[in-house]
């Protein structure tokens, strides 16, 4: 059940205070098989890349057959199917404004690529000006130095606080839910400060970044499309170039393709990965409008934007991205989402000791108790207590959530939140 392996250095872990890992040997739909061949229902699809289950055959296949063909060649200055059929379908899926897709290789990398869009975008058309970004407070958008910059309030890099970007600046963000009394007075306060904000500075700022709808590393934090649409109409109107982070909310989370289907409006520019491939391989992209890449054209490569992977474009992973795209419209992968909702309507507020429920799309949160931080020994705990269940959650602090891949079908997520309830009931 457990693996020992001593040379892993794992991400977001104190090795000191870990217990074992559990070992991971197969998966297939919503389940993960550890090498004691117990079965363990994947309730927040592998940090939230899986989409459509695990080991999907047509993303498996297309991989394996690309693979064959091509496994890789630079990207600058040459060019292949699986990432023009992607890009082409990433644009016909995002509709209008959006024109040009950049690839990079993971979400915090889309997000830099994004910032470093916006400010050029200003240099490039004379406003230099504008050398300020803004974020949200509670935002995390990955973890490169911009991208950490940005998500400084998240609460997960105390450590750098004295290497981040000094020119990124934080706006009150109005987290809610179904019920919330103060909701209207967050929201209000948040405009307030957006609006004393452009009068003292709006002319300085290049980019305002933020996650559509919920906030995800953050603790699950909805916020309204109404408060929402109105920040961007702001930011816009003040000539600034709004970044949706849609790293963990696209790609069906929110029970559309996109979060920002949920507006009227739309971003300037959108970052997107996690589930992009299915889950399978690492991919990324920051997909913007004509305006802002025409802006990067010029006679000299000081205009362009200098920015690269070596694995960017990568014709396997392209490849997988397609076909993961395909399945949405193949298996009418919206449409389980939208039967997921309902189970979640149906069943999140029995969960006992459990409050401010909310739900959207696939997406389900509450708290459990008082505040505490992430990893601790509590949060901890109850990961294990749940894996006891054979239940893969990992509570955000005290923010219980879930977000399951698009196959699980409502009955048995119905039957895990029976097996939830009975776990929390033991606490």
């Amino acid at each position: 059940m457990t693996s020992t392996h001593s040379n892993i250095w794992r991400p977001y872990t104190q090795h000191q205070t870990m217990h074992d890992m559990v070992k991971i040997v197969s998966g297939k739909g919503a389940y993960l098989y550890d090498d004691q061949g117990r079965e363990i229902l994947d309730l927040v699809s592998s940090w939230w890349v899986n989409i459509h289950g695990h080991a999907h055959p047509a993303i498996a296949t297309a991989i394996a057959e690309q693979a064959a063909k091509l496994e890789h060649v630079i990207f600058a200055g040459f060019s292949h199917d699986p990432a023009e059929k992607l890009a082409d379908g990433l644009i016909e899926k995002l509709g209008e404004p959006f024109r040009y897709v950049f690839y990079s290789d993971n979400g915090s990398t889309a997000v830099e690529v994004a910032l470093k869009m916006a400010l050029q975008f200003a240099i490039n058309t004379g406003d230099k000006q504008r050398n300020l970004l803004v974020g949200f407070e509670g935002g995390f958008h990955g973890d490169t130095w911009a991208a950490m910059s940005a998500g400084r309030t998240s609460g997960f890099f105390d450590t750098y606080t004295d290497f981040l970007h000094p020119k990124i600046e934080h706006l009150p963000y109005p987290a809610t839910f179904p019920g919330d009394p103060d909701q209207q007075s967050k929201e209000d306060a948040a405009l307030a400060a957006f609006d004393t904000m452009l009068e003292e500075c709006g002319q300085q700022i290049a980019g305002l970044l933020i996650e559509p709808l919920v906030q995800g590393a953050g603790g699950m934090r909805f916020c309204s499309p109404e408060w929402l649409t109105q920040v961007v109409e702001k930011a816009q109107a003040c000539g600034i170039k709004v970044i949706f982070d849609e790293i963990m909310t696209g790609f069906s989370r929110t029970g559309k393709m996109f979060a920002m289907e949920h507006l009227e409006i739309r971003p300037d520019i959108i970052c997107l990965s996690k589930g992009i491939t299915g889950g399978f391989l690492p991919l990324s992209a920051t997909v913007t409008t004509s305006e802002i890449y025409e802006a990067f054209l010029g006679e000299t490569f000081g205009q362009a934007l200098s920015h690269g992977h070596s694995y960017a474009g990568n014709p396997v992973v392209c490849a997988a991205a397609v076909a993961s795209l395909e399945l949405f419209d193949k298996e009418n992968t919206l449409a389980h989402v939208a039967e997921q909702e309902k189970v979640h309507h149906k069943c999140l507020s029995s969960l006992p000791g459990t409050q401010n429920h909310r739900v959207r799309g696939a997406i389900a949160a509450c708290e459990l108790g008082e505040g505490t931080v992430y990893a601790s020994a509590s949060s901890i705990g109850l990961r294990r207590k749940f894996l006891s269940h054979g239940l893969l959650l990992r509570p955000l602090a005290n923010t219980l959530y879930m977000i399951p891949p698009a196959c699980l079908d409502p009955s048995t997520l119905e039957q895990a939140y029976k097996t939830l309830s009975v776990a929390l009931s033991e606490l």
